[in-house]
């Protein structure tokens, strides 16, 4: 698998449950080391909260980790961790922090207000596409620019820079396998005389 959904910024959201007060956090991280920094911090931000359970996985290693953090086991951290893995989402991390408001939710009620606060903290986090992509960069003269251009852009790519000198430089992304035909449209648009070639690749967000 090359593409892989996680979320594209940290953020948080909240509800509230037979007064019980859930506080759901979510944050991209590619570490275990970023993954625990980032529970720390919670932890002491809501250091007088009555539980913080936290889920995570990353892709690097398949690590999936959850903790129920006091709660009875089987109502948190699983709850959280299961959400997480239906939303099909990695290098991602969840904090789920409780105020208890004095009613006892049952283990059922656990369940779900842990389940939804994980899911409330994901959404707000933006899910996004990471996708495999090809840096490409090609070479063409001013006459044959706006061409080039159009079929880059109508070819799916990107454009990350364009250099203008003697001629134009152009370098641009694109998904991996869509580079053979974006070169097939740039022969027919130039005579074969201008070719794209691919640097390196890496990842790129799209947004969901």
């Amino acid at each position: 698998m090359t593409d892989y959904t996680t979320v594209s910024r940290q953020a948080c959201d909240e509800f509230v449950e037979k007064r019980s007060r859930f506080i759901g956090y979510c944050a991209p991280v590619t570490t275990q080391e970023q993954a625990l920094e980032f529970i720390e911090k919670i932890k002491s931000k809501h250091w007088d909260a009555k539980h913080n359970v936290y889920a995570y996985i990353l892709r690097e290693g398949g690590v999936k980790r959850y903790s129920d953090d006091g709660e009875p086991q089987g109502t948190a951290g699983v709850p959280v961790l299961e959400v997480m893995q239906k939303m099909g989402i990695t290098d991602v991390v969840v904090v789920v922090t409780r105020y208890f408001g004095g009613i006892l939710l049952g283990a059922g009620g656990l369940v779900r207000a842990y389940s939804h606060g994980a899911k409330i903290a994901v959404e707000a986090a933006c899910p996004a596409v990471m996708q495999l992509c090809d840096n490409c960069e090609l070479k063409c003269s001013y006459n044959q620019y706006g061409r080039v251009s159009s079929v880059v852009l109508n070819g799916g790519g990107v454009v990350d820079d364009s250099a203008f000198t003697d001629e134009v430089e152009i370098k641009f992304h694109t998904k991996k396998g869509s580079l053979d035909k974006i070169n097939k449209e740039l022969a027919a648009a130039t005579c074969g005389e201008v070719q794209a070639v691919s640097a390196d690749e890496s990842y790129y967000m799209q947004k969901i």
